[in-house]
């Protein structure tokens, strides 16, 4: 694909219609130039706009799609699929373009092409002020989801401040960074819903039409040149809809260069676009103004009688639906011969009366641009731009709304009582073991280990697949390096994980009548949180390589039913071709270390009346024996950095 955007043009803009600014212009060799007044620093300079002109030219995109026989010996072939097929256009700074189509018309895969997130193998020619997409761009670049990415346990204020805080340069204060989230909440509308919880699935939060802006907020943070926004108005009632469009259509009259993709439009939010992009099947069937679209079907054989939204007539032509036989297709008597032998016909058209035209006029307007065509190295070079926080800032960031965010999930009352509930009716079970009873004393450290080895993985098995959205939305726009929300999330995860063991521990160690040596209880202690963190590990690992919770939590059900048998309790003398099992197993050295704790070789049991044996003789404690307890240590070291490392390395996947 080629991209193009000038560079060296100056830092100017329109009128900053989010800021809130007075405005104050200046003659620049025949420009105006419009800068914000300083009212409390310099930096706040970044906020001004700088124009961007976007055109894309023949743009296609394939994909191929493999067929493989089902009979023994067949061969595999395979055939392309055209998504895109030759869109053009141009969008200037103040317009808004709409692209217009059915489902599966390739709406989503231009917009993502023309925000530079597209990874797929595209040709054509997109130019940003005749100069290709880079790292200057993309931070200028707001591109809003179609569906709202947003934790639900964050306040709307919290959640553009936190925003704000990532993608906002280090030239900015903190205080300069809340002013400006205020700006934003008072812009769209927030200010009634600022102190209010996004929501869930699991509670009620704000509106969808809320969650919409502060979708739209969050990219306004930056102040955007180019926005981009996907399917804004689905699932909203029509009021709602028409509220969201106004406001893009007050950021666009700011000198925004404006794009979105929209479904099935009203006839009020339809005269709101400037220009419309219509597909059909991938290929572009009319490009223009917005209020010229009828005129042009008419003046080629595509009329109708009746007063019709304009939306309605460009999907139903788009649909392969003539106008004067839409009764007949609602009736179901059309055929696809006949829908498209209508898509052939428009196709034709928009070659003759549009396209020549079209491809003229960006030849006039492309003055010194060249092409480039984008390949993976160019990729790497775009996503390797500067980052406008430091590595420390974006860790801190993201350290502290981990915390707030997962404070509720972390300490629900669900978990409080699975775990509270499961040490008091295990300490009930086993109360006050006698130190005679050797077997129960030691399947209660067993349980320790099993428990602490489970519990724990299954829940960090939904830690990544749950925020996979969330990471590639913002790690799409930049807003911070992998590494530091790897990291903060690790480090967030500690206190809110170890504290429910630790509570665990001291139940059922002192209901269970353990060794009562305070040394001993914390060295036990410290090795139940050791192998939660371990077992934390591998769920990682499992979430991050699948990014399924269906398939990691099967993955996680098989590995710990391994896990469980060669633990060393269950079976002591395990076949020699297999034994190499219960070296993978954690749970494994988790139990020897918490026997080594407890016991030592020169320790007895009242093994019958009057007999006194050696516990490091009994069978349970002799599969697994009582020495060489560092090396188990260091083993646990290398299984704890081995599976982080794993599920850091499978992130960049994503």
């Amino acid at each position: 694909m080629t991209l193009h955007r000038s560079g060296s043009e100056p830092e100017s803009s329109s009128t900053i219609a989010m800021a809130g600014l007075p405005m104050v212009s200046e003659a620049h060799h025949g420009a105006v130039l419009a800068y914000p007044v300083q009212t409390n620093s310099s930096s706040l300079l970044q906020l001004t706009l700088y124009p961007i002109t976007l055109k894309f030219e023949e743009v296609v995109y394939k994909v191929r799609l493999d067929q493989k026989g089902f009979c023994y010996g067949a061969t595999s072939n395979s055939r392309e699929k055209t998504i895109l097929n030759g869109a053009t256009g141009m969008v200037c700074p103040g317009e808004i373009l709409a692209m217009l189509g059915p489902s599966g018309s390739g709406k989503t895969t231009l917009l993502t092409a023309l925000g530079g997130r597209h990874t797929g193998k595209l040709s054509g020619k997109i130019t940003y002020n005749s100069e290709p997409f880079s790292g200057s761009i993309k931070r200028r670049t707001g591109f809003v989801e179609q569906y709202d990415v947003l934790y639900p346990h964050l306040t709307v204020t919290e959640t553009l401040l936190f925003t704000a805080l990532l993608r906002l340069p280090n030239s900015l204060t903190r205080d300069e960074k809340v002013q400006h989230v205020e700006r934003v909440i008072a812009e769209l509308g927030l200010t009634r819903c600022r102190n209010s919880m996004i929501g869930g699935p699991l509670f009620r939060g704000i509106s969808g039409g809320e969650k919409k802006r502060v979708s739209i907020g969050q990219e306004m943070l930056i102040n955007p040149s180019l926005l981009l926004l996907d399917e804004p108005t689905s699932g909203l009632d029509s009021t709602t809809a028409q509220r969201i469009l106004t406001t893009i259509k007050r950021l666009a009259s700011g000198g925004r260069t404006v794009i979105t993709t929209i479904h099935q439009p009203s006839s009020r939010l339809y005269h709101m676009f400037d220009k419309v992009l219509l597909l059909s099947e991938g290929s572009p069937i009319y490009y223009g103004p917005a209020s010229t679209a009828l005129d042009y079907f008419s003046s080629i054989g595509f009329s109708t009688s009746i007063t019709i939204n304009p939306a309605d007539l460009l999907l139903d032509l788009a649909n392969g639906i003539h106008p004067n036989y839409s009764q007949t297709i609602e009736q179901g008597d059309s055929t696809e011969q006949e829908r498209k032998a209508v898509r052939d016909v428009l196709i034709s058209a928009y070659d003759k009366n549009i396209s020549t035209r079209l491809k003229a006029e960006l030849c006039s307007l492309d003055g010194n641009s060249y092409n480039y065509t984008k390949d993976a190295s160019t990729r790497k070079n775009v996503w390797s731009q500067q980052w406008c926080t430091s590595w420390w800032h974006q860790f801190k960031v993201l350290l502290l709304r981990g915390l707030r965010e997962r404070r509720y999930d972390a300490f629900n009352r669900l978990r409080i009582f699975q775990v509270i509930s499961v040490a008091v009716l295990g300490g009930l079970l086993w109360w006050h073991t006698p130190t005679s009873h050797i077997e129960d004393r030691i399947a209660m450290i067993f349980f320790f280990s099993v428990f602490w080895g489970f519990y724990p993985l299954y829940n960090a098995v939904f830690t990544f697949p749950q925020e996979r959205r969330m990471l590639i939305k913002e790690r799409s726009s930049g807003m911070y390096r992998l590494s530091s929300y790897f990291l903060a999330r690790t480090f967030g995860d500690m206190p809110l994980e170890l504290a429910l063991p630790t509570a665990f521990t001291f139940i059922l160690y002192w209901m269970g009548g353990l060794k009562p040596n305070p040394v001993t209880f914390i060295l036990s202690l410290l090795v139940v949180l050791y192998n939660v963190l371990v077992a934390q590990s591998l769920g990682l690992a499992f979430g991050a390589i699948l990014m399924d919770v269906k398939q990691a939590t099967t993955l996680a059900s098989v590995t710990t039913l391994v896990f469980l048998i060669a633990g060393g309790y269950y079976i002591q003398q395990i076949p020699a071709f297999i034994v190499w099992l219960k070296y993978l197993s954690y749970s494994y050295y988790c139990y020897k270390l918490l026997l080594g704790v407890q016991y030592n070789e020169n320790d007895y049991y009242e093994c019958a009346k009057g007999v006194y044996c050696r516990i490091a003789d009994f069978p349970a404690v002799k599969s697994v024996g009582l020495n060489n307890l560092w090396i188990d240590v260091s083993i646990m070291a290398m299984m704890l950095v081995a599976y982080r490392l794993v599920a850091y390395l499978a992130l960049h996947r994503v």
